[in-house]
């Protein structure tokens, strides 16, 4: 009984993980089938593969090709209707009165071009909400791209470090040993050493979630392999405040998707104030009576608008509407200049501060690490002297990457701002 009870044991753990493996599968599969990304990475790769990949701009395509398609239905009239009738079948079933009738109804408004008019407007709004996600989608790439630039960088400039404090540990060394120097200046170099050692590791880590976090904002799986990237920020002039307000009026999706807004609200006024003409109908067909025989039949019927106060009431909401869109349209230009302004102000403060460090603090920084080891090598200064000089080395540096990060992202936003994102 028992080896029977271990014989199903085993068989239930053979099934359970033969389950696991076959949902496991279509994973690994679809991770081996990720399309490799190009070497070296840059930007502009980054936002094409955003575009093509992220199932967000897949879905708000989709919709809007749904979209397109709506103006057809809305434009068709009602569908005939068919109505076989018996008029009189008399009592001892000799004989009958039938008809058979085909029903249309016609509307004697403009209603069936205002619907079409308002569904097209609806496309238009979609396209233009697709065209806001596929920038939603490229700035959230770019971002993650930085950030994944920001940290491969920092670990190459610790690594500088934990190099120059090694250098300086060989230094306090040989001055110990030559009697000139004291323990506890070793002793502290090997404290850099060891401070640097940690950050790398710590950033290592970091720098595995930073490319799963860029491989999913590129809607591919986070363990896709992220290749070397390519990123020397921005060579583009500075565009006048004048340019990027006219570009942001010109391109923005969410203005042209409050202009479509309108459109649709002032389709939808004209709809409800043609529900005051009448509806026709049409019915005709053959009949056939017991007393004349075969022969035809036709009718014309409208209908009666009799309940004016709902109509009413159905064009002041399409009215009140109509006015909700013009208002929003009107602040959403307004928040759109203002945006657009403030981007470029960003990226001025951002240029300025990028330049400084570049051009001003890291070389000074590096001349004073220079200066600081000859002379402890002479021994005219004291360790910690130097070690102050590496810190500010290794500050100005750190300082010097973000900045090139945040003048990235300050690009990005810029651009997004402007109404699109253009090459960096």
């Amino acid at each position: 009984m028992r080896k029977i009870f271990e014989i199903v044991v085993v068989a239930l753990v053979a099934i359970v993980a033969g389950y696991a493996l076959g949902a496991l599968r279509p994973l690994a599969a679809r991770a081996e089938d990720a399309p490799p990304l190009p070497a070296p990475l840059r930007i502009e790769n980054v936002r094409a593969i955003a575009r093509q990949q992220r199932a967000e701009v897949t879905a708000a395509s989709a919709r809007a090709r749904a979209a397109t398609q709506r103006p057809a239905v809305v434009d068709a009239l009602e569908d005939p209707i068919i109505s076989p009738s018996i008029d009189h079948l008399p009592t001892s079933l000799e004989g009958v009165d039938a008809s058979l009738a085909i029903e249309q109804r016609f509307p004697l408004s403009g209603v069936r071009g205002y619907r079409r008019e308002g569904a097209e407007a609806e496309a238009t709004r979609l396209l233009a909400a697709f065209k806001r996600t596929q920038f939603a989608v490229e700035l959230e790439a770019v971002r993650a791209f930085l950030m994944l630039h920001e940290r491969r960088e920092m670990l190459r400039i610790i690594e500088q470090q934990e190099a120059l404090a090694r250098e300086l540990a060989a230094a306090a060394a040989g001055r110990y040993a030559g009697a000139t120097g004291s323990q506890a200046d070793v002793l502290r170099a090997e404290i850099e050493i060891a401070r640097f050692g940690g950050f790398a590791r710590a950033l290592t880590a970091q720098i595995a979630g930073a490319e799963a976090m860029l491989a999913t904002s590129l809607g591919l799986p986070a363990e896709t392999l992220v290749p070397p990237l390519e990123y020397h920020g921005s060579d583009t002039s500075l565009p006048t405040r004048e340019a990027v307000r006219d570009a942001a009026l010109r391109n923005r999706p969410e203005l042209r998707g409050g202009e479509a807004e309108i459109e649709r609200a002032e389709a939808e006024v004209r709809v409800m104030k043609s529900m005051y003409r009448p509806m026709a109908m049409v019915r005709a067909g053959p009949s056939y009576t017991m007393a004349d025989g075969a022969g035809g039949m036709a009718m014309i019927g409208l209908s009666i608008p009799l309940w004016r106060k709902r109509l009413a009431a159905g064009v002041a909401e399409a009215e009140a509407m109509a006015d909700m869109a013009r208002a929003d349209l009107e602040a959403m230009r307004r928040m759109t200049v203002g945006e657009a302004s403030a981007a470029r102000d960003e990226v001025a403060a951002a240029i300025a501060l990028s330049h400084s460090l570049r051009d001003e603090v890291v070389p000074r920084a590096r001349q004073a690490v220079t200066a600081a080891l000859s002379a402890y090598g002479a021994g005219s200064l004291p360790l910690v002297s130097v070690v102050d000089a590496a810190q500010a080395l290794w500050s100005a540096q750190s300082e010097l990457v973000q900045s090139d990060v945040a003048l990235g992202i300050a690009w990005a936003m810029l651009e997004r701002a402007a109404g699109g994102l253009g090459g960096q």
